[in-house]
């Protein structure tokens, strides 16, 4: 008798993952939460630890990374539309379908004890058979998965309007790259040896002199993290500040300046900063960060469209409030959280945004707007229209201030850190040097343009 009880306790190993995993999912795409929240409010997520709690945030990271992708291939082995499901079932569902089509787990495992786990979930376990039925054909048809169509991880809506701003291989790109886990890349203060660093921490210098981590690096234990030596940023996030030019001794603001990273590079290079923020929350993970660099600056709680500086500023950093659809590799389950009417409500905002730059800013000071979405309305279209009011110049931005994302310069000279499928390598990297080139490539997406005040 011994022996089929042990059997049974093998196939049902790991279940507890893969229903916090399921749970996650349907906080998440259900319940409206976003994934950091939703691992608060779980209770089966917070019963784990060390690694059955990592593998239960792979898999709902996974499957929120391709659930669009995941619902698509799913839709032609089920009988009835998925939406249709009971919202538990689906969850159960899709974290098995992740596992199979997205992190490798060995066939058996992913679906004895994802079935296990429906069983174990009083609002999905009707469903376990359905579950079993479905998860073993997945299996069997991993095809479904990695030939539909790149660009269906997003909502139908959201993927034509990414096609129009990137066009149709960019798109297929960026939907590509949401697919995997997104690296951790690091900003240094100025004067740190990026190479010293790389190695200290296991990482690669990327041409912009940020360095690489692997995705799941433990932050707060790492070397000089404590100390603010250096934060985390995304290689794009970390142009914006640097095309502000020698800023040091000058007068500066950063209009919209949490979570902070930003702030700190121009607070690093010298200059006489005021970070202004509106968000309260927002505010206080800005001065922690501030504070745990040690750099200095004037941090105001205030909206940027009535805020006004003391004296003429000589350059002001703008990351404008928009749609982000340019880091939902980071926040996949912002894709299905978003409604197109809301989207309209940005380029107000921005436009607003930059006339007032232009009243706080002193002939021939400088502006660098920046947005994380790539989409011609929040970008393009807001600088076009700046510029036509005649307040504004461009100052277009050259290749060699950008290393790594020559590509993304645009015939204007603006930046757009869109990935570009035509420069992306074939094959493996010949050399340490191509291999950063490479990876820079792999960011979150910006929109960036600097101006100069007529």
């Amino acid at each position: 008798m011994a022996r089929p009880l042990r059997e049974k306790r093998n196939e049902a190993a790991g279940w507890q993952s893969r229903l916090a995993a399921a749970e996650l999912l349907h906080l998440t795409l259900d319940k409206g939460l976003d994934l950091e929240a939703a691992m608060d409010a779980s209770k089966t997520f917070r019963r784990l630890e060390g690694s059955d709690r990592g593998f239960a945030r792979a898999i709902a990271g996974a499957a929120l990374r391709g659930i669009g992708r995941i619902d698509y291939a799913l839709g032609g082995m089920v009988q009835r539309p998925l939406a249709d499901m009971e919202p538990e079932v689906r969850a159960v569902l899709c974290a098995g379908a992740a596992q199979l089509w997205m992190l490798g787990v060995a066939d058996h495992a992913a679906v004895s004890a994802t079935v296990e786990a429906a069983g174990k979930w009083h609002e999905a376990r009707r469903g376990g058979g359905l579950v079993n039925a479905v998860l073993r054909r997945a299996a069997r048809e991993a095809d479904a998965f990695h030939n539909a169509p790149p660009t269906s991880v997003w909502p139908e809506w959201m993927a034509a309007k990414l096609k129009s701003a990137l066009g149709p291989e960019r798109a297929d790109a960026m939907a590509r790259l949401q697919l995997e886990e997104p690296p951790i890349d690091i900003t240094l203060k100025p004067g740190a040896d990026p190479a010293a660093w790389a190695e200290k921490l296991g990482g690669i210098v990327l041409p912009s002199d940020s360095v690489r981590l692997a995705s799941g690096a433990g932050l707060a234990d790492l070397p000089g993290y404590a100390d603010g030596a250096w934060w985390v940023q995304d290689v794009a996030a970390s142009l914006p500040a640097k095309l502000m030019g020698d800023i040091d001794g000058k007068r500066v603001a950063d209009l919209c300046a949490a979570p902070g990273g930003k702030a700190m590079q121009l607070a690093a290079a010298g200059a006489r900063l005021t970070a202004v923020e509106v968000s309260r929350q927002r505010i206080t993970r800005l001065r922690e960060n501030a504070e745990r660099a040690r750099l200095p600056m004037t941090i105001v709680e205030q909206d940027a469209r009535t805020w006004r500086p003391s004296e003429p500023l000589d350059a002001i950093l703008l990351d404008a409030p928009c749609s982000a659809l340019g880091i939902l590799r980071r926040h996949p389950e912002g894709a299905w959280r978003r409604d197109p009417k809301d989207m309209a409500r940005f380029p107000a905002t921005q436009t607003q945004l930059v006339e007032v730059a232009a009243a706080m800013l002193r002939p021939g000071g400088r502006l660098v707007y920046s947005v994380c979405t790539p989409t011609p309305e929040e970008g393009r279209d807001i600088v076009e229209a700046a510029l036509a009011s005649g307040s504004w110049r461009r100052v277009k931005i050259t290749p060699e201030e950008v290393p790594g994302f020559e590509a993304a310069l645009t015939d204007d000279g603006d930046v757009i850190t869109a990935p570009a499928p035509d420069r992306m390598p074939r094959v493996a990297a010949a050399s340490p040097t191509d291999e950063s080139a490479f990876e820079s490539m792999k960011s979150d997406i910006f929109y960036i343009a600097r101006l100069e005040r007529a």
